[in-house]
């Protein structure tokens, strides 16, 4: 037991500095694409990873940690104005990263290691649903947050003539940046989570 709990944190310190290198280091945790637009970030993929290999408990702690490097990011080191208004808001920050973390984790142990096609789909929708949750509550919060006075945020995101209702804008403007991560975490998933997952089920059981 004394053996297992150290094997989890020794990988719980792994997956924070990976999340840490992730969040501070140019391009290895997120991408921009568009100047002014939020990056797309591949840090779900580690998310989803931990949950699936370690649960929910360990997803949504990973997701915590995630949400929380965030929050730091957007005042030390912004990278647009829209990052900036949204992620300097700790509840949209940390909560969809958490949720992610979490669900991700959930989907995860439905695997069934002993079948390799259920296994693989189980894996590919976990990091699909992990994505799709951080970006969908992002979204659903940054609307109930900004619905009052959306003006600086549709300004920022050069949407000042539309008339869509809030939530419509972010979900086209933000939404594509969604997709293209569920994708990617959806897809690459499966190949890292399947040896690693069997290679630990060897040390700590």
């Amino acid at each position: 037991m004394r053996q297992k709990r150290v094997q989890t944190i020794t990988i719980g310190a792994i997956f924070i500095a990976i999340l840490i290198i992730q969040s501070f280091v140019p391009y290895l945790g997120y991408i921009r694409i568009l100047p002014g637009l939020p990056s797309i970030t591949i840090i779900p993929l580690t998310v989803a990873l931990a949950g699936v290999l370690l649960g929910t408990g360990f997803g949504a702690a990973m997701g915590l940690v995630w949400g929380i490097l965030s929050l730091i990011l957007a005042y030390t080191q912004p990278g647009d104005l829209v990052s900036l208004m949204l992620f300097q808001n700790p509840i949209i920050a940390i909560i969809p990263r958490a949720a992610a973390g979490f669900a991700g984790g959930m989907i995860g142990q439905a695997a069934n290691l002993q079948k390799r096609g259920q296994t693989i789909f189980v894996y590919v929708m976990a990091g699909l649903v992990t994505s799709a949750v951080n970006t969908l509550l992002v979204i659903g919060l940054t609307s109930l947050f900004f619905m009052r006075d959306p003006r600086i945020l549709l300004h920022n995101l050069g949407q000042d003539q539309n008339q869509t209702p809030l939530i419509g804008i972010l979900l086209t403007v933000l939404g594509m940046n969604g997709i293209t991560e569920a994708i990617f975490t959806g897809f690459v998933t499966p190949f890292i989570a399947l040896p690693v997952k069997k290679y630990l089920l060897k040390r700590i059981n």
